[in-house]
């Protein structure tokens, strides 16, 4: 008897595999779509269509049929899409709106040179500028004021160093025990630790920030002796905290699928249990355990509510682990409630969150290609 296939045949079967397929792409699509409305509202910015200038050239609105279309969507603060849809009354009466607020402006600003800057250029927002009152060029993150300041080289510098120290406190830690773990200890015990370890995944980062605002930075402080109590080295360390439980258990999971022919062929070389783990077990799952850490540095990169609480957001340049320090998904959670929607404050937000995306892409597709290649080494193809 032939066996018969199709939706006819086993209909339970079809309609479970078509529910699987439209909940893997939806999934997909809703990714896609997120980024691309992060994107959209950030390309303004991106493509120097915003002006944050205090002091700027008014166009009366009585030359509103001579100005091109381009410019006027500049001098409004819109989207050249955003202006299809205004009528010729509603742009006449922003326009007026735009030149009654110009009237308005203190005369102390006019004849100030970071008045008619626009902070929103590119130049301002990754060089240093020497601003009225500073007696150097600096890097400056100052989004509420009269005259703004958007530089996001503080914030880069900020993300960075915390996740160095959390990658660099939990990647050791993590891969020791995970190695001791998969290779060294006993059965009974591995079934203890490994639960418990995963158990610790479920802490939620806010409760993890609390922890290291009340308690862990008053321990550490004591320790090192630093001047701010709440600085980059707390927090990543807290971050390294919450990430141990994501990289060791993907990286047990690589240690334990290596054969145990390798481990047997290598005891009975006569290799120790710490030599075949070191040497023989660890290179064969470097691409799991390079993937762990990728993920890890995925965990620590996107952590907020952790580093908003324990960094002292403090959005200064510095290399110093132990100054307070401020982060782009902290910055975000604590600003974006305050920025006008549409304003220039509010679309530079959403540049932050495209520059964390574009971040997380490069990492996840370089981290990738070493994978393959530690495969490809390891398998001995070409």
């Amino acid at each position: 008897m032939g066996i018969h296939r199709g939706h006819k045949a086993r209909p339970l079967e079809w309609i479970a595999e078509r529910f699987i397929f439209g909940v893997s792409f939806l999934a997909i699509a809703m990714v896609f779509l997120i980024f691309i409305f992060i994107g959209r509202e950030a390309l303004p910015v991106a493509l120097g269509q915003m002006d944050s200038a205090l002091v700027q050239e008014v166009i009366p609105s009585t030359d509103l049929g001579k100005v091109s279309r381009q410019r006027l969507a500049t001098y409004l603060g819109m989207t050249p899409s955003e202006l299809v849809g205004k009528d010729e009354e509603t742009l006449r009466t922003l326009m007026e709106i735009r030149e009654e607020a110009a009237k308005d402006v203190p005369e102390r600003f006019r004849n100030d040179k970071d008045a008619r800057l626009n902070a929103t250029e590119w130049r301002y927002l990754l060089g240093p500028h020497q601003w009225t009152g500073y007696d150097r060029p600096e890097y400056i993150w100052q989004p509420v004021g009269t005259i703004p300041k958007y530089n996001i080289i503080p914030l880069l510098i900020g993300s960075l160093k915390t996740t160095v120290i959390g990658l660099a406190f939990a990647v050791p830690l993590a891969l020791a025990a995970a190695l001791y773990v998969s290779q060294l200890a006993p059965v009974s015990l591995k079934e203890w630790i490994k639960p418990g370890v995963e158990f610790l995944s479920g802490i939620p980062s806010v409760v993890m920030g609390a922890f290291a605002f009340l308690v862990m930075a008053g321990v550490l402080q004591s320790l090192f002796g630093y001047r701010f109590r709440l600085n980059a080295f707390v927090a990543g360390i807290a971050l390294g905290l919450t990430s141990i439980p994501l990289i060791f258990s993907i990286a047990e999971d690589a240690l334990t699928s290596v054969p145990r022919s390798f481990v047997q062929a290598a005891l009975a070389l006569g290799a120790s249990k710490w030599q075949t783990a070191w040497q023989i077990v660890l290179p064969a799952a470097a691409p799991g355990v390079f993937a762990a850490i990728i993920l890890g540095f995925g965990r620590c990169i996107g952590e907020t509510m952790l580093v908003l609480i324990a960094s002292g957001n403090a959005s200064v340049v510095s290399w110093n682990l132990f100054d307070s320090t401020r982060s782009l998904t902290a910055t975000i959670a604590a600003e974006m409630a305050e920025a006008v929607s549409g304003g220039h404050h509010y679309r530079i937000l959403f540049l932050l969150g495209t520059l964390l995306f574009g971040v997380t892409f490069i990492t996840n597709f370089l981290g990738e290609q070493v994978m393959h290649g530690l495969r490809r080494r390891r398998e001995g193809s070409k």
